[in-house]
């Protein structure tokens, strides 16, 4: 039987509606949520990246700013919009794209940001909040992961969970949040012995990775939940995740497609904390 497709389009449709209900509602109260996006260089993923999240911005109502630098931009004179941003009482969300250029330290960029304006959630505060089991600002990735998970009734609790990749931007968090659902976590990486035998283990499998199609439908466990994070561009320009879509959801019990699944997840999962920032402001 093939799998049940994970439709985060769809999923994310809804949760923008309610972002947008929920902007409409602080606007009456004479809040409007905004958005800073500071792009530095001309990187051609990015600037599709950053004009998809500002026209979803716009569409739910949230004030949206983009502020483009060249590739020779300093690392100071960046350093100096977001301390600009962080005054500015009329942003309440700054996201910074990523990659930055190579003489711009991006570390010390994100960690420049106030962490109640960082809804990227890559703040060194926000990830240590996260350790604790105290989320402030989820990383959006792994915070639209979830969603997809519990709007799809995929049980967590007890199950055996591989997340492979550990970036501090998704496999790191997501572990920690599948933790928080009593998942039994395990991290893999490039180093991990018998990768397929630990990817078949898992109850449910995520692929954060970036190698395309890295996952095919024998490292996959039947009945699993396979969520795949990758974005890669082949060289007749169509996109596929790290996993075989066409293998793997022979196998397993639910699959997200790409693109189309967490993808749209992540920018709504942006709009929500954008949201989520601005009524901390006013408490």
């Amino acid at each position: 039987m093939a799998a049940r497709i994970l439709d985060g389009k769809s999923l994310a449709a809804q949760v923008r509606a309610a972002v947008k209900n929920e902007v409409a509602a602080l606007s009456h109260r004479g809040i409007r949520p905004g958005l800073a996006v500071l792009l530095a260089g001309d990187n051609a993923a990015s600037r599709v990246y950053v004009r998809n999240k500002v026209r979803a911005s716009e569409d739910t109502g949230v004030r949206s700013q983009l502020i483009e630098l060249p590739a020779s931009v300093s690392e100071q004179a960046l350093l100096d919009h977001v301390l600009s941003l962080n005054e500015d009482r009329e942003v309440h969300g700054i996201l910074v794209q990523l990659p930055l250029p190579k003489q711009i330290n991006a570390y010390k960029v994100l960690e420049s940001v106030s962490p109640a304006k960082d809804i990227d959630g890559f703040h060194a505060a926000n990830l240590g909040a996260l350790v604790a089991g105290t989320p402030h600002m989820v990383p959006c990735t792994p915070a639209g992961v979830m969603r997809l998970l519990q709007h799809a009734s995929v049980p967590l609790a007890g199950a055996r969970a591989v997340v492979i990749g550990r970036s501090n931007i998704v496999g790191k968090p997501l572990a920690l949040l599948l933790l928080q659902q009593d998942a039994t976590v395990t991290i893999c990486h490039s180093r991990t012995r018998d990768l397929e035998k630990v990817a078949r283990s898992a109850d449910i499998l995520i692929a954060a990775v970036g190698r395309a199609k890295l996952v095919t439908g024998a490292m996959v466990k039947p009945g699993a939940c396979v969520i795949d994070v990758g974005v890669n561009r082949l060289a007749d320009g169509s996109l596929c995740g790290d996993v075989d879509f066409a293998s793997a959801s022979e196998v397993a019990g639910w699959i997200t497609p790409v693109p189309g699944g967490v993808g749209p997840m992540t920018i709504a999962m942006l709009l929500e904390n954008c949201v989520r920032a601005a009524r901390a402001a006013i408490r």
